[in-house]
């Protein structure tokens, strides 16, 4: 279980992004460097108690029109080898001491819990408390799922809307990272996805909305 600390944190998390973010491709603001505030997100538990995931949904309110990210992060309390290039940031935790805290997507341990998540092995836990499912994120997978979840951390691609990771035997995992509401509410799943998970945020306005967080794919997209 994923214990929830209520101690310091520098610099903070929104610290870290606001001068990572903009180095991002699917970032969609300008020059003048986003302004962040949380939005919403969920966490997962890691069984061996090791690593912090949070799926963190933040807004950038710097430009015309306001826009909502999902960031993937991990904390480490050492450095994950070979993953220089997704380090966001180190923070000093008032309890854990040293945290490196990485982009998820190229974490191996996130991506294997969020194969879990949508395959209904793991469950989304509440962002701020500690044992708490959160019941707003939702997931769907069909047939069997995945037996060997064996995503390729090392070859995550990112793209305008977000980032694909692709499996030996062709599925593709893709990671919406700027987000956009579901028009009804229900997100609408591309033709081949064969799982999906799901989850609302806030907008700037104090409105709840619903969008589509990641899904599963049956084979290469371009």
């Amino acid at each position: 279980m994923a214990v929830i600390h209520r101690t310091s944190l520098k610099p903070g998390k929104l610290e870290l992004l606001t001068s990572w973010l903009p180095s991002r491709p699917w970032y969609l603001g300008g020059a003048g460097g986003p302004d962040l505030a949380k939005a919403g997100g969920f966490r997962l538990d890691d069984p061996q108690g090791e690593v912090g995931i949070e799926f963190m949904v933040i807004t950038d309110t710097s430009g015309a029109h306001p826009a909502t990210y999902l960031v993937p992060l991990t904390y480490r309390g050492a450095p994950l080898d070979g993953a220089e290039h997704a380090l966001v940031g180190t923070m000093e935790h008032g309890v854990l001491g040293r945290r490196w805290a990485y982009d998820g997507c190229h974490d191996p341990v996130l991506v294997g819990r969020l194969t879990a998540l949508i395959e209904g092995r793991a469950q989304a836990q509440d962002q701020n408390t500690s044992d708490v499912p959160d019941p707003e994120v939702t997931r769907s997978c069909a047939g069997d799922g995945l037996a060997r979840p064996d995503f390729t951390t090392a070859a995550a691609v990112d793209h305008r809307d977000g980032t694909d990771l692709t499996a030996p035997h062709g599925a593709v995992l893709r990671l919406y990272r700027a987000l956009r509401p579901a028009p009804d509410g229900e997100p609408l799943l591309p033709a081949d996805a064969t799982g999906h998970v799901a989850g609302p945020w806030t907008t700037p306005e104090g409105d709840r909305v619903r969008g589509l967080f990641a899904v599963l794919l049956s084979g290469p997209r371009t």
